[in-house]
């Protein structure tokens, strides 16, 4: 993500030779180096005790089916940050919690952190968030995601 403009002040930024990181926006009237900013977010993969189906949730009126998704917020831990979207969108206690890998996903410039969880519980109790949820056989969830969803995040779980 380029900067055109200081978030602090909101003067446009010019560029400037760091000692150590190369050109950096530089903001004149603050006096002060200006990094990109982006947000992080944590996706999931919510599995059964038995590993043999995936949780996918439909949200805001769009076609096709997700997996839960949702921002950290500053000064929260990542894995809270799973533990609260799964108990907040869905009403479930997240278990095992395993980090797979990241991806920065250029769209909404986002770090976005892939984890999986198993939860006890078969029903869930969706809040307002979430149109629909259900749970996918592995070998078909595939065939089931939203158009265009990138699934780069998932390929471990989506190649059995």
């Amino acid at each position: 993500m380029k900067l055109h403009y200081c978030p602090v002040c909101g003067k446009k930024l010019g560029l400037r030779q760091h000692p150590t990181d190369g050109p950096v926006a530089w903001c004149e009237a603050c006096g002060d180096w200006r990094y990109p900013l982006f947000s992080t977010a944590v996706s999931v993969t919510i599995l059964n005790p038995e590993r043999s189906e995936l949780l996918l949730i439909r949200q805001y009126g769009e076609p096709g089916l997700v997996f839960v998704a949702g921002y950290v917020d500053k000064g929260e831990a990542a894995e809270d940050a799973v533990r609260r979207e799964v108990r907040e969108e869905l009403g479930m206690k997240a278990e095992n919690l395993r980090f797979h890998k990241s991806r920065f996903y250029a769209p909404s410039e986002t770090l976005m952190l892939h984890y999986s969880c198993t939860v006890p519980e078969a029903m869930a109790q969706p809040n307002a968030e979430v149109d629909a949820w259900e749970w996918v056989p592995v070998e078909d969830v595939r065939t089931r995601l939203a158009p265009g969803l990138p699934t780069e995040l998932y390929d471990d779980y989506l190649s059995t």
